[in-house]
């Protein structure tokens, strides 16, 4: 997800494919700020709960059939939002949304069996190293090494030394939907460039959607045409999808990008929140100061990039 979050910056689940386009210029006025801001932690909230939700509905369909369901609403309703245009797209522009749209896939699908076998905060502080080492990278300062120990030391703590309080499996699918989520990045920002409005991220769900389909089918089967089931599915992809990718392409209107991915730098925080209140997911006092030391990671890493005038993560 988270995205992503989003699922899409640092957790997008991510910013959609249309942040491209957003602007990045000098921080908006103090009171025109609170509308923007208010909508990028509104996407987040709805992020993080679409995901505990998703995790109420497992064993319902499965974690394969609950991301079947997420993409495929998803995509409907993006494509009946946007109607995007078929025609006049070189090869390399489906080329581009089609290995996006592979990556949302694969993204949401690592992330779902993480959450699958560990608890929903752990699991968005794992994936969110893979948009903080993006960061890092492309910043190559000497002060990243500090991020990049923080972050570090943050995840030997929530391992309690060596993963033996998080099932290995689950850790590592939230290490690879991380990967994944740095790719989203770089190819979101891509598509934006090729494609206008949201059209881009419309037929990469699309894309998503159909590649996912038979692993869903395969694992789910009639289960995801039960009532119930559908309707919690429509209701993941709607939260986590849709709503918060809305939000957030409204807010990047006004909004920095810097400081849009300083903002996402909290998902971990939020995740952590909604497993407690939606799963009752307590966490030791361990594995809480593990999730701020990755938070104050992600937030270092970004205001280093910002200090420099440059975007949080590369325009590649």
């Amino acid at each position: 997800m988270n995205t992503p979050s989003a699922e899409p910056g640092i957790p997008t689940q991510a910013a959609p494919a249309t942040s491209g386009a957003a602007p990045t210029g000098g921080a908006p006025g103090r009171r025109g700020a609170l509308g923007p801001v208010g909508l990028v932690l509104a996407g987040g909230l709805s992020v993080q709960f679409g995901g505990a939700l998703a995790v109420t509905l497992m064993p319902r369909a499965g974690a394969l059939g609950i991301v079947t369901l997420r993409l495929a609403v998803a995509a409907v309703v993006l494509l009946l939002v946007c109607r995007p245009r078929l025609r006049g797209h070189s090869r390399a522009d489906w080329g581009t949304v089609i290995v996006f749209g592979a990556t949302m896939a694969g993204m949401n699908g690592l992330f779902y069996q993480a959450v699958a076998r560990i608890p929903l905060g752990p699991a968005v502080t794992l994936e969110v190293l893979g948009p903080l080492a993006l960061s890092v990278l492309a910043s190559r300062r000497a002060v990243n090494l500090l991020w990049a120990g923080l972050a570090l030391a943050g995840v030997f703590l929530l391992g309690g030394g060596g993963f033996d309080g998080l099932d290995p499996a689950g850790a590592a699918f939230a290490l690879g939907a991380g990967v994944m989520w740095a790719a989203y990045i770089v190819f979101s920002a891509r598509t934006g460039r090729r494609f206008p409005q949201a059209d881009g991220l419309a037929l990469a769900m699309a894309v998503g959607a159909l590649l996912f389909l038979p692993m869903g089918i395969a694992e789910s089967g009639a289960k995801l045409v039960d009532p119930v089931t559908l309707s919690l599915g429509a209701a993941v992809a709607l939260l986590s999808s849709v709503l918060p990718y809305t939000l957030e392409l409204l807010a990047l209107r006004r909004l920095p990008a810097s400081t849009f991915a300083i903002l996402m730098s909290l998902e971990p925080a939020l995740a952590a929140g909604a497993g407690f209140l939606v799963l009752g997911q307590a966490l030791s006092a361990m594995e809480a100061a593990a999730i701020a030391l990755v938070i104050a990671a992600s937030l270092g890493a970004v205001r280093t990039q910002v200090s420099r005038g440059r975007p949080p993560v590369p325009e590649a």
